[in-house]
Order: structure tokens, then C-alpha cells, then sequence
């Protein structure tokens, strides 16, 4: 074994007030240890999630925002960071909460049961493991025609070039059901096209679209953008709702606030059907966490109201209402502190 100078010796060992000699590198390991353990404690108590949800010129991509901004705002104190996700609407938010590459989604109630039940575009593959936590804004679904097509009633569209909407999107199966409640075939009666909503003002100015799907919240700058533009504009009324009514659970009826909108020509509210937006989760994410998200928003409902106007109704019973999977224990936590639910 080398000796040890005593030059040497400081490189290794510190003398104590007894004068006993403490191997440094034994003290490093003894004062890192403890600092990283300590790290880790912290991060684990620190969570960070994302919510998946939609265009960024869509209310979902908004609605977001505002969930996470709200939430954010007291991260120092609850350790829980809320993320926002541009993606491609209710399917991809569905199908990557179930994969676990983001932890919550927005979207369409019609989706969120579809999904949960093993139907549509889910038929017999049920995503069991989806749960809600609460309700946000009604979303119409609304047809828009460029007024030079002459379209006025949904029986106009046979042989004219229709945007559904992205295949992945919600908005695309509501579409289709609304064609189809009123005997068109999406496939053979009409041009269908899947372009995304933002390349929808466009094509309509570009006379490259007749009319085009969208469901959404109402009012929304989207809208607006589609209504001032070159190319007039008229909403049209989807009517004989009985039996898509009746058909399907997740529906409800609703109306377009046409007036809300320059330009257009309509003139009273436009008759339609809709559903609900859903912000969903895994049955896998933490309680605490989607405890804490319940309860920031639904102690400042009032505040997310002045995000914006398409949740000028919301209340906490309405959030609740019409949810289309089982609730989520954090948000069922909540609910039964709040003596919303029993």
C-alpha cells in the first residue's frame, strides 16, 4: 500500500475537533446523498400533466389554456403544472390518455361514450380505463354554405363538395349522422372532403368548397373570420331531430347564435343539434391531482367565464350533467365535498 504525505494527506482527510481524521470522500458521500434524496422527494411531489385538445384556432385549444392557467396559478402551493397540447381533436385525445403519452383530453361527449362503450370507431375494442372529470361548453354542430352555392337546407348538399372534417375528429361522426338522419349517404350522395377547420375559410373563399361541418362552441373568432370574408356566408338549419335524438344518448338540441356574427345571412338563431365538450382522463392518473384540478376550476367557474363567452352558462350542476363515462374518484372526491353529488 503507498504511504501518504502529509501534503497528501489533506487531499484526503479532514481533521475533527477531537482530532480525528474523517476520510473526505466519505463526508462528500454523506452530505450528496442526503441532497439527492431530498431532490427526488421534491419532484415526486411535483406533477406535471398535459391536456390534449384541439386546432389552435379552436376553442378547445383555448379552453385549455384556461384550465391550465387557472390551475397554474397556485402550482407553488398544490406542486401540480398543467401542460397544453395542440392536437387533432376527440380521437386523438382519447387514444393517446389509453397509451399514456398525455394524461387528459377535451372532448366530444358523443366520443367519450363511443369510446368507453365499444362502438363506432371503437366497435368492440371498449376503453374501459376512460374516465371524466367534468363537462365544459356546449358544441353545435353547425353548417356553414358559401351563399353562391345556393345551399339552404341540409337536402342541398347531395352532389356538392362538403367538408366532415378530420377523420379523427368528432365533428367528422357527427356529420355523418346528420346526413344520414335525413337519408344521405356521406359516401355517395355528397363530395365529401377531411380537411382541417382552419383550411376551411379558404377554400370557401377560393370557391373550392361548397359547405363544411364544424362542430363547435358558439361565439367563436372562427366564425367570425368565415363570415367577413370575400365570400358570403349563410348557416344551415339541420331540423327533424326526433329520432337522431332518440338514437343517440350523447345529443342534444341546441342553436346557433347567428345574430353574434357580421355578415351572414341569416337572421334568427339556427335550429341544430350538438353535444358536450368533456375534459377526460386515465382511471390511471393520480387521484390528488385530478382532485386539485376539480376543485381550482370549480371554485373559480366565474373567472373561467371571462375567458370566454361560450361559457357565459356554465354552473357547477351544468358541469356535471351529461357526463358520458364514469367519473373520475379525484373529481367524485370533490363533488361529494361540494355536496354536489352524494
Amino acid at each position: 500500500m503507498r504511504n501518504i504525505n502529509s501534503k497528501d494527506r489533506s487531499k484526503y482527510y479532514i481533521v475533527n475537533k477531537n482530532g480525528s481524521r474523517i476520510m473526505k470522500k466519505i463526508l462528500l458521500f454523506i452530505f450528496i446523498i442526503p441532497l439527492v434524496f431530498t431532490e427526488t422527494l421534491f419532484c415526486e411531489e411535483n406533477t406535471y400533466l398535459t391536456i390534449g385538445s384541439g386546432d389552435i384556432t379552436g376553442l378547445y385549444y383555448l379552453t385549455g389554456g384556461a384550465i391550465a392557467h387557472i390551475v397554474n396559478s397556485r402550482s407553488t402551493e398544490t406542486g401540480l403544472r398543467l401542460n397544453v397540447q395542440s392536437t387533432s381533436g376527440s380521437v386523438y385525445n382519447i387514444e393517446n390518455v389509453i397509451s399514456g403519452t398525455i394524461e387528459l383530453g377535451i372532448v366530444q361527449s358523443d366520443r367519450l361514450y363511443q369510446a368507453f362503450n365499444g362502438t363506432k370507431k371503437w366497435l368492440g375494442n371498449a376503453k374501459q380505463q376512460l374516465r371524466a372529470v367534468f363537462g365544459i361548453h356546449t358544441e353545435a354542430v353547425t353548417v356553414i354554405a358559401s351563399e353562391n352555392s345556393n345551399i339552404t337546407c341540409i337536402a342541398h348538399l347531395k352532389a356538392r363538395r362538403v367538408n366532415l372534417g378530420h377523420p379523427d375528429s368528432g365533428q367528422h361522426q357527427n356529420a355523418i349522422d346528420a346526413l344520414e338522419n335525413l337519408g344521405i349517404n356521406y359516401q355517395n350522395d355528397i363530395n365529401p372532403s377531411g380537411h382541417e377547420d382552419y383550411k376551411v375559410p379558404e377554400l370557401l373563399n377560393k370557391n373550392q368548397l361548397d359547405a363544411a361541418f364544424i362542430t363547435a362552441g358558439h361565439p367563436t373568432d372562427f366564425f367570425n373570420a368565415i363570415c367577413s370574408g370575400k365570400t358570403k356566408v349563410r348557416f344551415i338549419p339541420i331540423i327533424h331531430l326526433n329520432p337522431i335524438l332518440k338514437k343517440f344518448p350523447y345529443y342534444l338540441e341546441t342553436s346557433i347564435p347567428v345574430s353574434v356574427y357580421p355578415y351572414q345571412k341569416n337572421q334568427p338563431d339556427v335550429k341544430t343539434f350538438g353535444v358536450k365538450s368533456i375534459l377526460m382522463t386515465s382511471e390511471k392518473i393520480n387521484e390528488r391531482a385530478i382532485y386539485i384540478i376539480t376543485k381550482e376550476i370549480f371554485t373559480k367557474i366565474q373567472q373561467l367565464k371571462k375567458y370566454h363567452p361560450a361559457y357565459v352558462n356554465l354552473s357547477p350542476h351544468y358541469m356535471i350533467e351529461g357526463l358520458t363515462a364514469p367519473i373520475h374518484p379525484g373529481a367524485l372526491k370533490y363533488y361529494k365535498e361540494a355536496k354536489l353529488l352524494k
